[in-house]
């Protein structure tokens, strides 16, 4: 329901008449079971893989507690008020991200521009999956099989003494990107420094588990092994989604509270091991002279931004299954708090073990840290092999890893599937098969991923496919709802369903501070960009002139729709083109 269409019925009926005609058609549409299921699936949205494996990095590169600042300065002055603006807009309208942008709509190339993003990360996010999965079975195999020289994919140099084993981590950031948040995750340079070899846990990931090629030229065959685990990955993924989210808000249950459980059996195995309290003491230790860092500020702002979501188009899709009435100013508020203290709770628990690492090594905690994939497929698997009961403490961490992973794949595809079935209502009556048939579409379009060249695909697509097309995404929201439709209407609109108004301070943060803080982080990833690497290998340049074409794509439908709605409004005023 379009936001005008509201407000004329407003106008002509009272407030349980409009909660009556949203609830008709909102069942035809689909609607969340119960208060909680809209909340866990939110938290599993928000909470990614980069909450557990990139922000405890950058809070220990940037000044440990000191990076809790621009952190929190950044939480509230720009994804708190983004994050209240998409889920506001979505549960007002009962619309995906395709529909909202009728309010102004020679903008509408936004809500494409956003499906093209999810559509791209869809394609390949369940491989992080699929890789986790692989851990996961090879954890239950004694010995641990990346704690050993001795198997086949092994070659001569590899070296298992962990006191001898250095890695200097490079990281090279283009995107910024969660996986970053929620969905993208960026791959660490890693520059082999021990000068003896290669550690046994780097040839079970380079050799065994991706079988990696010499590069993008060099294809290669599908490696069975992970074949198999990217069907398991989409097979459940497929019947967590098969009816909507009827069946996803009761899958939540489990993949969203299940990571906290296992956090902290993990921070209370860790706190147990010797140099675990150095560990998380070089984690939280402040060192308030980073702040005057400029570098850092930003750091933190990306973190904020790419973490929690907004700009992607999820938060507006599940948002739409909310019934009308619905307090989303409080949900936002205690959503955004949520999810950003896992990133911080996540913190204790990766670095008492990275701690434990430090002191079996003698080396400090420093040598021993990484963002990304690196952290979660080669230190934390060389931590595992040192513990007691191994096993026991693989398949703990990669379950803990993989319903993080499970939760962030499901919001980009009901994401896809929901704005299919609002384009095309009569989707809805098979939401079973719509499912089916997204699964199996990306399944068969993903499996170059289990190449040999797999990585340097997925680490080409993820670098930039939502590198500058979501900031620029948000701030054209604040532009729209801030200005062009207003911030008094949008308020208005927002009385509407809670019965008091946006604060005065929302406001003034949509139409200014929010919009300026976002294209600062725009300028300085245009700034800060680098090619991307995998190891030592750099992209050819074909191949970053594909990574720019993606890059660019989510922008394309914003010229062709605004194109195409001055067409239709030849002859009318320029407010009426707008509006």
């Amino acid at each position: 329901m379009e936001l005008e269409t509201v407000k004329s019925r407003e106008a002509s009926q009272d407030s349980s008449d409009l909660e009556s005609d949203q609830s008709e058609g909102n069942m035809e549409r689909g609607r969340w079971g119960a208060k909680l299921d809209y909340m866990l699936s939110m938290v599993g949205y928000c909470v990614g893989l980069g909450n557990i494996w990139r922000f405890p990095y950058l809070c220990m590169r940037n000044g440990g507690g000191a990076f809790l600042i621009p952190f929190l300065f950044f939480l509230l002055a720009c994804g708190l008020p983004l994050y209240f603006l998409e889920v506001s807009l979505g549960q007002f309208t009962g619309k995906g991200c395709f529909h909202v942008w009728e309010a102004c709509p020679l903008f509408k190339g936004i809500g494409v521009g956003m499906f093209v993003v999810l559509f791209v990360i869809t394609l390949y996010y369940n491989i992080i999956n699929t890789w986790t999965l692989y851990y996961m079975g090879s954890s239950f195999f004694n010995p641990l099989p990346w704690s050993s020289c001795d198997n086949e994919w092994n070659t001569r140099d590899c070296i298992r003494n962990l006191p001898e084993t250095t890695y200097n981590i490079t990281l090279y950031n283009a995107s910024f990107s969660q996986a970053t948040s929620n969905y993208s995750i960026e791959i660490d340079a890693l520059n082999e420094t021990s000068g003896a070899g290669t550690t046994s846990e780097e040839q079970f990931w380079f050799n065994r588990v991706l079988d990696l090629s010499d590069g993008l030229h060099e294809i290669g065959s599908l490696n069975w092994r992970l074949l198999l685990c990217f069907i398991v990955a989409w097979i459940v993924v497929c019947l967590c989604l098969i009816k909507g989210v009827k069946s996803l808000g009761k899958v939540v249950y489990v993949t969203a509270t299940l990571p906290y459980l296992l956090l902290t059996v993990i921070l209370i195995k860790g706190l147990t091991l010797p140099g675990a309290v150095d560990g998380i003491i070089f984690y939280i230790r402040p060192d308030f002279k980073k702040l005057a860092n400029v570098q850092v500020w930003l750091e933190a702002g990306l973190q904020v931004f790419y973490s929690l979501g907004p700009g992607w188009g999820p938060l507006i899709t599940m948002a739409s299954y909310n019934k009308f009435h619905n307090n989303c100013y409080r949900d936002s508020i205690i959503l955004t708090l949520v999810s950003e203290g896992t990133s911080i709770f996540g913190g204790f628990a990766i670095f008492t073990i990275v701690g434990y690492m430090a002191h079996v090594a003698g080396k400090p905690v420093e040598d021993v840290v990484q963002a990304g994939p690196g952290l979660a497929f080669l230190v934390y698997p060389e931590a595992l092999s040192q513990l007691p009961f191994p096993n026991l403490w693989g398949v703990v961490f990669f379950v803990m890893l993989f319903t993080v992973g499970l939760d962030s794949q499901f919001a980009p595809l009901e994401t896809c599937m929901t704005a299919a079935s609002d384009v095309f209502p009569r989707l809805r009556k098979h939401k079973a098969l719509l499912s089916i048939l997204s699964c199996l579409f990306f399944f068969f379009v993903g499996l170059i991923l289990c190449t040999g060249a797999g990585l340097y695909i997925f680490q080409l697509l993820d670098w930039y496919i939502a590198a500058f097309a979501l900031p620029l995404f948000g701030v054209l929201e604040c532009v729209i709802f801030g200005w062009i439709y207003g911030a008094e209407n949008m308020s208005r609109d927002i009385e509407i369903m809670l019965g008091r108004g946006v604060p005065v301070y929302m406001r003034i943060l949509w139409c200014i501070v929010t919009p300026l803080l976002l294209l600062l982080l725009l300028i300085s990833s245009l700034y800060t960009y680098r090619p991307p690497m995998v190891g030592t290998y750099t992209y050819p340049a074909y191949a970053r002139a594909v990574g720019w074409i993606f890059a660019a794509l989510p922008l394309v439908p914003l010229p062709f729709c605004a194109i195409r709605v001055l067409r239709k409004c030849s002859g009318g005023t320029l407010y009426e083109v707008f509006t």
